[in-house]
């Protein structure tokens, strides 16, 4: 697609564009310290007492020099009177008092210094020069303008230096250069520093916003696999039980129809329990922080409390229901745990229960709990059986392992040498 615009418009915007550029901050705004503010005012006082000083003893004098032997003499006259020295006052002041701001305005700084020294009058260029000097290298320095400072500063020095004068030179010619290039040369060697400075930010600043975005994304897999876990411990014991019971509904509807009847209530009872559940892992998901604060059970019925080992015999009830036989075996006087403790080990009876009633149709099961001093053992085993569906994926014991490894827990699951199956839980208690 071409640019409908003739060559002179596009200079012009290309213009425009350069000088909006140039009046745009490279950099962060200067920030001076208490301590850098304190030496900028010492700084101007010192230089406006001392230029101040030079004016009033420099009224009306005047300077005869003999060029050579023999040769004509140049008389020099500087300003004199009230309005001469009135003048020289109020341009070393306005000169060194601008150096107090070097560090917060430099550009700014330098334009005033650079208007009072080309204001001197050149028989005392000595009033401002020197502040001229240190505005020079301020703004090469602190100035975030780079642009605009890259064009300020050779017009200043191009200025001030085509205006001085060689019958009276304010230090020796010698050393012009030497006083405008040193401080140039210093600047150079700042804003190389301050460009140093500003990569190493600017990087240090997009490593850590990496990083943030890296721990986000964690904190995002680590809240989805928690979920995913939850779910599957509420939906895969439950599931697997209606569809063992619905299955043998089917097998006995025509010749027995009321155990067909009492297969489905369990089917049914199975679902209510999934469903109750399924409404009490949501609810904790998707309340609000100030829904959760001051909660009411009465107002939010689906907000039970997680189960834990006193409902494994409503859990091991529902097993036999399904047909499964299983024993249920507590040892050691039971003691309240930490609801999360609790929720733990009672997942890790619904697991294996399901994993057999899955995976080892015709197989009797035993669940041992026991509470020791300083550890809480739980152990289901069983004989073994035919499968009753595929291999599973193994992610529920996964799931298992993470829930105990929060309590610092460990899960041990094999088969056995005798047949059958065997999980294993130990959880660390505190003594009592």
């Amino acid at each position: 697609m071409t640019d409908p615009r003739t060559a002179p418009e596009r200079l012009r915007e290309a213009a425009r564009g350069a000088l909006r550029d140039l009046w745009r901050p490279s950099g962060p705004p200067p920030r001076p310290t208490a301590r850098a503010r304190r030496f900028d005012v010492l700084l101007a006082l010192f230089l406006g007492v001392v230029t101040v000083y030079y004016g009033i003893d420099n009224v009306g004098v005047v300077l005869v020099r003999e060029i050579a032997p023999g040769m004509e003499r140049v008389i020099v006259r500087r300003p004199s009177g009230a309005g001469g020295l009135a003048l020289m006052v109020t341009l070393a002041v306005l000169a060194s008092g601008a150096l107090a701001l070097r560090r917060r305005h430099p550009l700014a700084v330098l334009c005033v210094v650079t208007a009072a020294t080309l204001a001197t009058p050149q028989s005392v260029l000595r009033l401002t020069f020197y502040a001229f000097v240190i505005a020079v290298y301020s703004a090469a320095v602190y100035s975030p303008y780079r642009g605009a400072t890259l064009v300020a500063l050779p017009v200043a020095v191009a200025l001030v230096g085509t205006s001085g004068n060689s019958t009276t030179p304010i230090v020796p010619n010698e050393y012009i250069a030497l006083l405008i290039l040193a401080p140039m040369a210093v600047a150079a060697v700042g804003l190389r520093t301050w460009k140093l400075r500003t990569d190493e930010g600017r990087a240090r600043l997009t490593a850590l916003e990496r990083e943030q975005e890296a721990a986000l994304r964690r904190a995002v897999e680590h809240e989805r696999a928690r979920i995913a876990r939850e779910l599957h411990d509420v939906v895969t014991h439950n599931v697997s039980v209606m569809i063992i019971q619905a299955g043998a509904a089917r097998t006995v509807m025509r010749t027995s129809p009321e155990q067909a009847g009492e297969a489905l209530l369990a089917v049914e009872a199975g679902g209510r329990a999934a469903m109750t559940e399924l409404r009490h892992v949501m609810g904790l998901l998707t309340m609000t922080d100030d829904e959760s604060d001051g909660m009411d059970p009465d107002a939010h019925p689906e907000l039970t409390p997680q189960p834990g080992l006193d409902q494994l015999e409503a859990l091991v009830g529902r097993v036999r229901d399904a047909g499964l036989p299983v024993a249920l075996t507590v040892t050691g006087p039971p003691r309240p745990l930490p609801p999360g403790l609790e929720l733990a080990a009672y997942r890790v009876v619904q697991e294996a229960l399901t994993n057999t009633v899955k995976h080892a149709a015709g197989a009797t099961a035993a669940v041992t709990v026991e509470y020791r001093p300083e550890r809480l053992r739980v152990e289901v085993t069983d004989t073994g059986g035919r499968p009753a569906e595929g291999t599973g994926s193994g992610r529920g014991l996964i799931g298992l392992r993470e829930r105990l490894a929060v309590h610092d827990g460990t899960l041990h699951a094999g088969r056995r040498l005798t047949g059958g199956y065997r999980v294993e839980a130990l959880i660390p208690l505190e003594t009592p």
